[in-house]
């Protein structure tokens, strides 16, 4: 059994997706950002950056005592490897999703992440940084629209790669993005949003919560972090 440590943001979704489709065990444990429950003692221990989403997984394949993983990469590699899905076993094909597995952890997470940031939740509106981060996020939706040309998911089969994707473009409205112009992604978009798996992964995120974390005590909790929140 897996037990998820877990709040529904994009991160937390990506880990919620994969679960469902493979129809794993799993426990949710919500861990409330906005409240500060990532700086718990217990939850620390399993996710020093102060970070969810994180998993235990209880029933390891080597049989052993159970097993924590922090960083979402991490926890889809992970889950891809111990079920024997949505990661390909031939050298090249499981590069080729661990390729656009780090593109989005090094690329559309922290740029849609800032572009979320600058948008939303600064407390002025800083025109360069705001502009900055919107194009570059338009950048990356046509780097993902020209690597969709032809195929269904972005390498090849349906994979952890586009788990990891596609809830950054959920919020494409509010990243300044239209759809419209990256149609191959449009595409794409629609045909994971309408998996079951994904539908199922979104309702349990609402019952979790259904409320944005917006208030000014969340805000100081979320960007006011320095080194002293893990010392």
């Amino acid at each position: 059994m897996i037990e998820l440590f877990y709040w529904p943001t994009p991160n937390g979704h990506k880990i919620t997706m994969f679960l469902e489709e493979a129809g794993l065990e799993y426990r949710i444990t919500p861990v409330n950002i906005g409240a500060g429950d990532q700086f718990k003692p217990d939850f620390l221990k399993i996710a020093p950056n102060n970070r969810m989403p994180a998993i235990i997984d209880h029933t390891p394949a080597d049989g052993g005592a159970p097993i924590s993983i922090f960083e979402s990469g991490a926890i889809l590699q992970y889950l891809a490897e111990k079920t024997g899905k949505f990661l390909p076993s031939d050298v090249r094909g499981k590069y080729k999703v661990l390729e656009w597995l780090a593109w989005q952890i090094g690329g559309l997470g922290p740029m849609a992440g800032q572009n979320h940031h600058f948008n939303r939740y600064a407390p002025e509106k800083i025109d360069y940084a705001i502009n900055r981060y919107v194009n570059e996020t338009n950048r990356l939706y046509g780097v993902l629209n020209k690597a969709l040309e032809g195929r269904d998911f972005v390498a090849g089969d349906y994979s952890i790669a586009d788990m990891a994707s596609y809830p950054w473009i959920v919020p494409y409205e509010a990243q300044g993005q239209k759809l419209e112009d990256f149609p191959n992604l449009q595409r794409w978009f629609e045909a994971i949003k309408a998996r079951p798996a994904t539908i199922e992964a979104y309702a349990k995120g609402k019952a979790v919560s259904a409320q944005p974390v917006v208030t000014e005590e969340a805000k100081k909790l979320l960007f006011g972090q320095t080194a002293k929140v893990v010392a």
